[in-house]
């Protein structure tokens, strides 16, 4: 039975946290006190040094030769029941797609551990199941968040593949990829090209590497872009540090099909490239959010052009307080923008025509909310919003076909696993947390296996920083909060499926795996609980880098944040009764 005092035990450990929060929101809000630029810098100590710290000095505390994996192996299953769940509805229904397997993914099984977790679960249930979530902190850092590199990367050297070689036979021929160093994702911020060498034997060599159109001293300079010669089409590639431009590519088709002896494809050069090739889909935009193109069969979609994505677009703003708005990147490293990604005053510049493009919100930022919420195609929609006449010929015939062609060949599987593995251990290798995390480990094998205290001057430099680490992120969050254009940004009934996944299927699946491995009385409790804590902040940070339904992910974190307290605390109260 919960007493009165568990109940102040709760609430001096998650109060706080929120006054943290709510301190940091009111002096953007309603007292004015930090630019857009303070909390870009505020962001980026936290997420450089203040989590990172407080994430290795979690871990390193923590004995891992005492570690529950009974309780790790009901975290995990969880997690595969949910993984296979959304793997079978892609593969036998219309309406699944990577896109929605990523993010219901995430929504359902990745909450916020380190930040909320931690303490919450303390005020609950004691020492011990602070212990339980560090452990669970370990595993997302190293498994379960690579894993979600892995989807995301997978995606896009999937769009990237579609993208240039949209014939299935020049795609199947590929036998190795190559990457230049300076592509550190395939997310769709830099511009890319694809070099193809066609060998005697028909099989395809790919380089991957930036865009030409893409060098810095175009885009700093403000000079007018120049057109590119890689695909018979003007391609602009000046752009903002967001806004995916048009990939060129240097494959001949024709020269192609003369060294393998095959037969032309019917969407030739003149025909794919007549107006150039095809726009990655746009990143996360507050204000401009156009409705995409999803295909439904196998998971695999052409991404739409949109008006807006062909002509300068202003990305900033002045929200209703009366200041500027940028995008803030929570406190989690991103290692491909700016913590403030979108700097007011900047446009995003692509192909085709430098006519300004009307605001869309009106017509567009609603358009998740008007629709019943269904995640089956909608190219008649999209045609009838945007302009045909920018489709590709691949995408009109999709369209013709009701948005069920067959999925665009893709190299040998061998192929594709070694360019996404170097893809994500580049993401990888340029990551705090991820040095963090693996340090913390490492340090605490060794000084629980031989009692190896760490020295004091060390300690004590890392803990000063730790100690701020919670408070600080908590902190960065509200400004975060108080830096968005709304709360709800994806549509109530879109919103109500995301809280829906996050707080009452997350939960009840991790029941279920809970009572399959075994877990009983107070560690069931504690499974169940910290299920149902708010969305994690990475997994919105992966969403937004490429583009992949952060709307939803955003209104996870913030309207999940507001909420959290009196659901854990109702879920809390209902177990121990």
């Amino acid at each position: 039975m919960i007493t009165g005092a568990d109940f102040y035990h709760v609430m001096t450990a998650m109060v706080p946290l929120y006054v943290a929060m709510t301190l940091a929101y009111g002096s953007v809000r309603w007292w004015k006190i930090f630019t857009p630029d303070q909390c870009s810098g505020i962001n980026r100590f936290v997420a450089l040094f203040a989590v990172p710290l407080l994430s290795f000095h979690f871990i390193a505390s923590n004995d891992p030769y005492k570690m529950n994996f009974r309780f790790l192996a009901a975290d995990t299953l969880q997690k595969l029941i949910v993984l296979a769940a959304l793997f079978l509805w892609s593969a036998i229904t219309r309406r699944g797609s990577l896109d929605w397997t990523i993010t219901v993914f995430s929504l359902s099984t990745l909450p916020n551990t380190l930040v909320m977790g931690i303490p919450l679960l303390k005020g609950m249930y004691g020492a011990f199941s602070g212990s339980l979530m560090v452990q669970i902190v370990v595993l997302q850092c190293i498994i379960w968040y690579t894993l979600m590199l892995f989807m995301f990367e997978y995606r896009g050297a999937r769009i990237l593949i579609s993208e240039q070689f949209p014939d299935a036979a020049a795609a199947a021929s590929i036998v190795s990829i190559r990457v230049d160093s300076d592509v550190v994702s395939l997310d769709g911020r830099q511009p890319l090209e694809a070099d193809a060498e066609v060998r005697p034997d028909g099989k395809v060599h790919v380089t991957v590497r930036r865009s030409n159109a893409s060098r810095s001293d175009v885009y700093r300079s403000g000079a007018t872009p120049r057109p590119s010669n890689l695909t018979n089409a003007e391609i602009y590639s000046l752009r903002s540090s967001r806004n995916p431009t048009p990939r060129g590519s240097s494959f001949n088709h024709a020269d192609f099909f003369s060294a393998a002896g095959g037969r032309g494809s019917n969407f030739g050069p003149s025909d794919v490239y007549s107006r150039g090739p095809t726009p990655r889909p746009s990143n996360y935009d507050e204000e401009n959010k156009p409705p995409r193109f999803q295909g439904g069969c196998g998971g695999h979609h052409y991404p739409t052009p949109n008006p807006g994505m062909f002509s300068p677009k202003s990305v900033g703003g002045v929200g209703a307080n009366g200041i500027a708005r940028r995008d803030l990147h929570m406190f989690v490293w991103s290692s491909s923008a700016s913590p403030v990604s979108d700097m007011v005053g900047n446009h995003e510049f692509a192909a085709v025509s430098p006519a300004k493009v009307e605001n869309q919100r009106d017509s567009s930022s609603h358009y998740m909310e008007k629709s019943e919420l269904s995640f089956a195609n909608r190219e008649s929609n999209n045609l009838g919003n945007g302009d045909s006449s920018v489709l590709t010929e691949a995408q009109k015939v999709a369209a013709a076909d009701g948005g069920c062609r067959n999925p665009a060949a893709m190299p040998p599987t061998g192929v594709m696993t070694k360019l996404i593995l170097i893809m994500v251990w580049r993401k990888l290798i340029r990551n705090p947390n991820t040095y963090s995390s693996l340090f913390g480990l490492t340090w605490s094998l060794v000084s629980f296996r031989w009692n190896v205290e760490m020295p004091a001057i060390i300690a004590k430099s890392i803990s000063i920083l730790s100690d701020a680490g919670l408070g600080m992120a908590m902190f960065s969050l509200g400004l975060f909060m108080a830096l968005q254009p709304r709360i709800i940004a994806c549509g109530n009934s879109t919103a109500a499926f995301a809280m829906a996944v996050r707080f009452i299927t997350g939960p009840a699946v991790m029941a279920a795996a809970s009572i399959i491995i075994g877990l009983r009385g107070v560690l069931l409790h504690v499974a169940i609980v910290q299920a149902a804590l708010p969305q994690g902040i990475v997994p919105f940070v992966f969403a937004k880098e490429y583009g992949v339904h952060p709307d939803i992910l955003s209104t996870a974190v913030i309207f999940g944040m507001l909420i959290a307290l009196p659901i854990t605390l109702l879920y809390y109260i209902l177990l121990g009764i």
